[in-house]
């Protein structure tokens, strides 16, 4: 979310992009930086065991809507 808020800061587009088990967390902090909705979209938790297939077959599964969140203005 640091991340996000810096692009921002500078006038870049961003999204937040991570898996489901942080949808909370996510919200927690975008609004302890000031931000009251954050263009974000979660994958289904966990990743990190998954196989280079799954993380394509998710990042697939997950394109359009990181499209509609970078494209949103």
């Amino acid at each position: 979310m640091h991340d996000f808020a810096a692009l921002e800061g500078r006038g870049v587009i961003a999204a937040f992009l991570a898996s489901t088990q942080f949808v909370v967390a996510a919200d927690a902090q975008a609004r302890a930086l000031g931000y009251r909705e954050v263009p974000s979209v979660f994958v289904p938790h966990p990743i990190q065991d998954r196989t280079d297939a799954e993380m394509r077959a998710l990042a697939d599964a997950a394109l359009e809507e990181v499209l509609a969140a970078v494209t949103r203005r």
